[in-house]
């Protein structure tokens, strides 16, 4: 049985505070970082990330010969 509830991709605090000293040479406060966690979903399309890796990695491979 799979468990729907695994997470399969995750962003943390290093990951957001590596980018925030590369592109604006610094590290980001407590409370920047909670605006980040509360709002970085908003910009990210799920969706088609989704099915783009589907359509590339799955259904693409499946119509390739063996």
């Amino acid at each position: 049985m799979i468990d729907t509830s695994r997470i399969i991709y995750s962003i943390n605090i290093e990951d957001v505070q590596n980018v925030a000293e590369k592109e604006f040479d610094r590290e980001l406060s407590k409370k920047e970082l909670k605006i980040v966690e509360d709002k970085i979903g908003d910009y990210i399309d799920w969706h088609g990330a989704i099915e783009m890796t589907i359509r590339d990695r799955v259904i693409s491979r499946r119509a390739k010969p063996q």
